[in-house]
């Protein structure tokens, strides 16, 4: 049975916007909406609020009398997590893994030298937290979840600690990057212990207030992680 409101209208979405992402309604495709009203099985206003959803994000553009219109992938807001979250789960995979781990490498290891700077202590508190909850969940099967939310909670603070609001938004591209390597099995089935290790030595660099230093191993965890998708995911 379908919740109503928001379950209905989040389960159209959940349909149509992998297919635009996948390219299934190439740019320049109109849907009617009285039409995908019926597919669904929802009313009108249900589906007109799914379109407005994926009008902010720019997937699409609504116009009078000529209906809902697929936009060109440069329109995309490719930022929004979830729209990195339907292009991860579709073909595009590959590809859109390595576009967000070379932005990754571009941001981070500047963000960690920022935050090696600016960090207050109660934000190394939980650098190290984050980086020795890695570690300990590092080893053994089905720990790769438990493991992820540490990482994910790892680089948020680096972003967040940098002091540029700009770095910090980007914590959830970040977090559906690596959430996406986990679910989608673009990961080994253990972390690397060498990127573990970098982890806590770029915890102890932030700490220690050496920039240099936390910019070169920021640096060197993000090379490993286009690496590992060479091998994952050519």
């Amino acid at each position: 049975m379908s919740t109503p409101g928001r379950g209905l209208h989040g389960r159209v979405l959940d349909t149509l916007g992998p297919a635009i992402t996948a390219g299934e309604y190439p740019p320049g495709s109109v849907l009617r909406t009285d039409e995908l009203a019926q597919r669904f099985d929802v009313s009108r206003s249900v589906m007109r609020e799914a379109v407005r959803v994926l009008e902010s994000m720019h997937l699409v553009a609504s116009r009078r009398r000529v209906g809902v219109t697929v936009l060109p992938q440069t329109e995309w807001n490719v930022y929004d997590p979830q729209v990195i979250r339907w292009r991860l789960a579709g073909a595009d995979r590959p590809r859109q893994l390595r576009s967000l781990t070379v932005l990754r490498s571009a941001v981070e290891p500047v963000a960690a030298g920022l935050a090696a700077r600016l960090a207050t202590p109660a934000q190394c508190a939980e650098l190290t937290e984050c980086a020795l909850g890695m570690v300990a969940n590092s080893r053994g099967h089905h720990r790769l979840q438990a493991y992820l939310v540490h990482d994910v909670a790892f680089h948020r603070v680096i972003l967040s600690a940098s002091g540029n609001e700009m770095f910090a938004r980007l914590g959830d591209v970040v977090a559906e990057v690596l959430a996406g390597r986990t679910q989608h099995d673009v990961m080994f089935e253990e972390p690397d212990p060498a990127a573990v290790t970098l982890h806590v030595q770029l915890a102890e660099a932030v700490r220690a207030r050496d920039a240099d230093r936390a910019e070169r191993l920021t640096r060197e965890i993000t090379v490993g992680a286009l690496q590992e998708l060479d091998v994952l995911a050519p």
